[in-house]
């Protein structure tokens, strides 16, 4: 994940364009930082959805064959 600091210096750029505005510089490091924490994000949920599992309530597994292929594959590597 995002560091700390990375993360209090999105607070305070998202806080600061709310109040002063941010100059063109703050506004060019806000929308970096923010893809940043979005490409972090997405990789860590993708990462999540990989490990799970999805069961009827019978107990069957009905996990989508989608999901089943992509954990096979990154199995694999």
């Amino acid at each position: 994940m995002l560091s700390q600091e990375k993360i209090a210096r999105i607070n305070e750029l998202s806080e600061r364009s709310k109040t002063t505005g941010l100059t063109e510089e703050e506004l060019a490091e806000q929308q970096e930082l923010r893809q940043e924490y979005l490409s972090k994000f997405r990789s860590s949920f993708k990462s999540q959805l990989q490990s799970v599992k999805v069961m009827d309530p019978k107990g069957k597994d009905v996990t989508p064959s989608k999901l089943v292929e992509l954990k096979n594959k990154n199995n694999k590597h």
